[in-house]
């Protein structure tokens, strides 16, 4: 009997432990603006500027130059506190063919997140997607792209990044400024903003997006630093880039 009790102890704990994760680089997830300022000839050109950056070689070059060669990524559309859109759901990427396949289904789903800017709620459900994925990445990242610093409501912007930082989670930050969107706000410096305000964490930054035709290089740039995992290969990759332009 007391065999019987200790079988069924050891089922119940073997049943009930969770699946062993898969290890990797970075988890990353980018929250893309997808609020009132933004049309859906924008939301389509930001998914394309985002397909054509994940794709690139020197894109797929510093994610091999890491120690696993692998990453994993999730597309997220947000706008107000009840709407965070996953476009596409965590996906490995470790080449040339798992990323064509995420920026192939990047650009399929129709529009789904809609309202007024609602960052902290953003950068949250960032957060619960890295918490709640069954991935364990040597680094993790939110990368939230916004073209103003506003938040009108659900949680504060200060709370959700003290949140997100403190649990270990780097936000970096990508100031939309083309000509597409709302433009750079009047009544405030949107790139100071996103340094006082949004990003948090070891090596934070913020790349700036500031016209249509630089959207995706800016996009790339942006993976590119935060993908590569040594400072000295992104500075090299970013080199090889910028003399192949």
């Amino acid at each position: 009997m007391k065999r019987i009790a200790v079988l069924v102890f050891a089922w119940c704990f073997l049943t009930a432990a969770p699946a062993v994760s898969e290890e990797l680089d970075l988890e990353l997830v980018l929250l893309a603006d997808a609020t009132g300022s933004i049309d859906d000839a924008e939301i389509q050109f930001q998914r394309q500027g985002y397909a054509e950056a994940i794709t690139d070689p020197s894109v797929l070059s510093a994610i091999a130059s890491n120690a696993y060669g692998k990453i994993v990524v999730t597309y997220v559309e947000w706008a107000d506190m009840f709407s965070q859109d996953v476009v596409v759901d965590w996906t490995v990427i470790d080449g040339k063919a798992s990323a064509e396949d995420f920026a192939a289904r990047l650009l399929e789903p129709p529009r789904r997140a809609f309202g007024r800017n609602a960052i902290g709620a953003a950068l949250l459900k960032g957060k619960e997607l890295i918490d709640t994925n069954a991935y364990t990445g040597l680094r993790r990242v939110i990368d939230l792209s916004a073209d103003s610093a506003n938040n009108w409501n659900g949680p504060t912007i200060h709370e959700a990044r003290e949140t997100v930082v403190s649990s270990g989670i780097v936000i970096n930050g990508l100031a939309v400024l083309c000509r597409h969107c709302s433009g750079r706000p009047v009544a405030y410096d949107l790139e100071e903003r996103f340094h006082q305000d949004i990003i948090g964490g070891p090596a934070a930054f913020v790349v700036t997006a500031d016209s249509a035709a630089t959207f995706a290089d800016a996009v790339r740039k942006k993976l590119i630093l935060e993908i590569a995992a040594r400072q000295e290969d992104a500075d090299k990759i970013l080199q090889r880039f910028a003399q192949a332009q």
